[in-house]
């Protein structure tokens, strides 16, 4: 397991072990978080855990046009029940992420340190956010890394029921209208399958990174 030292690189994703960790330790500045996305690499820990740095394989990606949206969900958005921002509320967003309970879930990976991070990234511009409003109250959204051509989906959140489809919807409709390739979502989840995502090879989506295809 490599352990990262002050310098400023990542090893190779190739080199990741069966679980996908590429390296442990490092900190969270913006210059590695930027660099890490850029490497097809993501953090992911607990509270008083080193830093751990992921590249799964397979990944969980959406093709844009693979996006499902189901009739009754259709019918959701056709009433606007909702009202969906862009880039509104980023610390509220977040926050809710790391606030919301999730089933088998004890705690959460988002750490405060992980949101002073992405709260500085989203300061340059490469950390966004989806905000779901209802009666002017957020009620849902979702935020990740936006590299210019691959969206980085990191996590989303929902306190009213289909809040957190509306950000996820809205997001890809964005995506498509601004020619991106992809939407990057990590690790497999039913929920993500059910909207259309699917897992591919690491190698597939690093090239789509990299800009290869």
């Amino acid at each position: 397991m490599v352990h990262l030292t002050q310098a400023l690189k990542f090893p190779n994703v190739n080199t990741a072990n069966r679980d996908g960790i590429v390296a442990i330790g490092g900190d969270l500045s913006t210059e590695r978080l930027q660099l890490a996305y850029q490497s097809g690499i993501f953090p992911w820990f607990e509270q008083g855990d080193p830093i751990i740095w992921w590249s799964p394989n397979p990944r969980m990606v959406l093709f844009l046009d693979e996006l499902r949206i189901t009739k009754s969900m259709r019918n959701i958005l056709n009433r606007q029940e909702f009202k969906v921002t862009f880039n509104q509320d980023f610390r509220s967003v977040i926050s809710n992420c790391q606030k919301i309970k999730r089933d088998g879930q004890n705690g959460t990976w988002i750490t405060n340190d992980m949101i002073e991070a992405y709260c500085d990234l989203h300061v340059l511009g490469t950390a966004q956010s989806i905000e779901v409003w209802q009666n002017d109250q957020l009620v849902g959204g979702l935020y990740g890394v936006d590299m210019g051509h691959v969206f980085c989906g990191e996590s989303m959140f929902s306190k009213v029921s289909n809040a957190s489809k509306v950000a996820f919807i809205s997001l890809v409709n964005h995506l498509k209208s601004s020619k991106y390739q992809l939407l990057d979502c990590q690790v497999y989840n039913p929920h993500l399958e059910s909207l259309g995502c699917r897992e591919i090879e690491r190698n597939e989506f690093m090239k789509i990174i990299k800009k290869e295809v």
